[in-house]
């Protein structure tokens, strides 16, 4: 296994610069947002030039009013910009602006600073008025109740540039609009991560309608250089920049719920480019594929969606996934929130009481009223509301959050309630309510009703709104097509927030991460785990192995079906639990061992008093390491039944720098040495391992950070060591 290790990292923006062996993914501490005007005396053209930069990557504008660009980008040293673009653009009352921005570049596959002064603003463009420096704000309120990760912050600490633009003079005989548009920009501490809007003022006496905006666009170096376009083998866009932004939905990866409004383009202005018919996709567009079409108010603000932009470091594929997920840790760090849930099938009080004891008894901390349970969220009578503030009460005094299942798409309302699609376009789901209807409205209100009135703690909200567009006019909400897509999704994302703002837990199966929402699938086939146990234990590490290049391990669930779960009988199915308790073990040292929480759904956790002690005792060892297990992992060797298969957990800020958890599926013992890497647990001499945390060996870290890790692991067993 060959991992990345960085060498000597140089930057050479003035102020900026850092001359020593170190990396930002084993000590981000050293690399702390700043922002201050260039002054190399060096460039007869450094006047106007400004930096929003933190020791890994920088953005360089010109800011020389009237005139506002972005001119340099890049990474680890490393020039990701090509070409200047307009800053952004918005199109209100039916009239579009570039927002900044230089036009006359002479060749738009490099940019040279000696162009600079030769370019121009377009005659349309919106000029620069001003400009300022603060800190980062909090995007919405989060209640932290659970503290998983001790590191997190929020808001994420960094530096924020806002730039103000004003239209163009008139031409003579008219009235100037009058609006102004910000753009805002953020860089985090200790990650390659920017942050990007736009906010558009009306002050005029009149409303304003924002037809349409982009909100980054970027000449980014392409991929590779292909003469030949060929039917069926497409040109990759840029590998150096990850983008996602905060109106995600329908997908369980972020590529997937952003392709709507994140954008790979051909650049028309590339025309020195080496493909010959200029198909090359290297013009990042962050825009709505619909709309907003949003009025805006005299006095009142619009503003967009938020673009997130990773710059990566390497092409190596466990470096990039490292910073994607270091990204999500600070940007959305509820991720973090990892609580033990128990998926209770049954929703009658006394059998939820009786969940509730054994959860406590356990060291489980979550009960949730599972899909299928008999439970209702959207039942709003007094009654109702009152049964479940008792229950929602007993949970708390064992110290147990309860929560319940309410599905919203995919799902039929009828009555002219649910989302029309535009003519030959499917809905995501089949059928999905319209989130502005009134059944909508009213369902997001019981909703919230329950939860103020009962004290529940979580949501699994099967179904979020899809971003299906909805044909129908619905005022005074949604006027129709244009904007049905914009004002759903953020009746969606605000609902969310709200979650967030009162600590409660949030499962949804979309990608609505950066609105507040804690975890998604990992990823897996459902009827998989109607398959024969052996079969399942397989397909749960593979699916976490796949799934944690995309998340952190605290972002996905997995699944272990106590009972029966789409068909499979008793060869699929735990129950009686006693009966299969080393199956069940398995199971849940599969889950755990890879700091992954899966929905145990059944009737009841154990059946006997040897069921409940092997749960107590391996929920035990998952809090006793539970920092560590819920720290980065590193994917070593993939599950496939013919040999050992093992992750790495890392975490050079802790006292345990690793832990290596190593998994037999065979019927024989192994015993093997393992050649390990220990790069990204900040070791470089030694490390000191303790099998089982028993008796302490020191070995030599190679040149390449690897150790040989001699081990022996039992038939259908699991082994693990630590690492100081």
């Amino acid at each position: 296994m060959v991992l990345f290790v960085p060498l000597l990292w140089q930057f050479v923006l003035p102020g900026l610069i850092l001359a020593e062996t170190t990396d930002w993914l084993l000590d981000p501490a050293k690399f702390t947002a700043s922002s201050q005007v260039v002054e190399d005396v060096d460039h007869e053209q450094a006047e106007g030039r400004f930096t929003l930069g933190n020791g890994i990557a920088s953005r360089t504008f010109l800011l020389q009013p009237p005139v506002a660009a972005t001119i340099g980008l890049s990474c680890d040293g490393r020039h990701l910009l090509r070409s200047v673009k307009p800053e952004a653009v918005v199109t209100i009352n039916g009239q579009r602006y570039e927002v900044g921005g230089l036009e006359g570049q002479p060749n738009h596959a490099y940019l040279l600073d000696e162009w600079l002064s030769q370019m121009q603003p377009a005659a349309s463009a919106l000029r620069l008025v001003g400009h300022r420096v603060g800190e980062t704000e909090a995007r919405f309120a989060w209640k932290r109740v659970r503290h998983h990760a001790p590191g997190a912050a929020w808001p994420p600490p960094g530096k924020r540039l806002t730039l103000e633009f004003a239209p163009p003079a008139p031409q003579e005989n008219l009235s100037p609009p009058e609006f102004r548009v910000f753009v805002h920009y953020e860089l985090y501490d200790g990650v390659p991560v920017f942050c990007k809007w736009l906010t558009i003022e009306n002050r005029s006496d009149q409303p304003l309608t924002v037809d349409h905006f982009a909100a980054e666009i970027l000449g980014v170096l392409e991929h590779d250089s292909r003469v030949e376009t060929r039917e069926g083998v497409s040109i990759p866009p840029p590998q150096t920049i990850h983008v996602e932004t905060d109106f995600a939905f329908g997908g369980f990866l972020q590529a997937n719920a952003n392709r709507h409004i994140v954008h790979w383009r051909l650049d028309p202005d590339y025309s020195t480019q080496v493909n010959y018919l200029r198909q090359t996709p290297c013009l990042l567009v962050v825009e709505p594929t619909y709309g907003p079409a949003q009025t805006i108010q005299p006095g009142q603000t619009f503003t967009s969606v938020r673009a997130f932009e990773l710059l990566y470091d390497s092409t190596e594929r466990e470096r990039r996934s490292l910073a994607l997920r270091k990204m999500y840790r600070t940007v959305a760090p509820w991720v973090t929130e990892n609580p033990l849930m128990h998926h209770m099938r049954i929703a009658r009080t006394d059998a939820v009481r009786q969940a509730i004891d054994h959860a406590a008894e356990v060291g489980f901390e979550m009960v949730i009223l599972s899909f299928g349970s008999g439970f209702d969220m959207e039942n709003d009578s007094e009654e109702y509301l009152q049964q479940w503030k008792e229950i929602a009460d007993h949970a708390r005094a064992r110290n147990v959050e309860i929560g319940g299942y309410s599905l919203l798409s995919s799902r039929k309302i009828g009555h002219g309630q649910d989302i029309v699609p535009p003519p030959g376009v499917e809905l995501t789901h089949g059928n999905c309510p319209a989130l502005t209807s009134e059944w909508g409205q009213d369902y997001f209100r019981k909703l919230e009703r329950f939860f103020e009135r009962t004290g529940f703690a979580l949501l699994e909200h099967d179904g979020p709104y899809p971003g299906d567009v909805d044909v129908t006019s619905r005022p005074p909400l949604q006027q129709g097509e244009a904007d049905s897509r914009w004002v759903q999704g953020w009746i969606a994302n605000r609902f969310y927030r709200w979650c967030r703002a009162r600590g409660i837990y949030v499962n949804a199966p979309d990608f609505y991460y950066l609105n507040g929402t804690n975890k998604c699938g990992m990823g897996y086939r459902e009827v998989n785990w109607s398959l024969p146990r052996e079969m399942q234990l397989i397909h749960t590490r593979q699916n976490i192995f796949d799934g944690t290049w995309h998340k952190t391990p605290s972002m996905g669930w997995m699944f272990v079906p106590l009972s029966e779960y789409h068909g499979g009988g008793a060869a699929a199915t735990i129950e009686p639990l006693e009966q299969h308790l080393g199956h069940y073990e398995r199971m849940i040292q599969s889950n755990l061992g890879t700091g992954v929480q899966a929905c145990y759904r059944g009737p009841r956790l154990f059946d006997a008093d040897r069921t409940r002690e092997m749960v107590r005792r391996n929920v035990a060892w998952f809090k006793k390491y539970r920092d560590i297990l819920e720290s980065d992992v590193i994917h070593g060797r993939r599950a496939d039944g013919r040999d050992l298969d093992w992750m790495l957990h890392v975490n050079p800020q802790l006292p345990r720098k690793g832990m290596l958890v190593v998994h037999n599926p065979t019927d024989r013992e192994i015993t093997k040495p393992l050649r390990v890497n220990l790069y990204y647990t900040g070791l470089s001499d030694q490390a000191t391992v303790r099998e089982k945390d028993e008796t302490a060996t020191v070995l030599p870290l190679s040149r390449e950070y690897t150790i040989d890790l001699p081990m022996t692991v039992a038939a259908r067993s699991m082994n693990w060591f630590v690492i100081e």
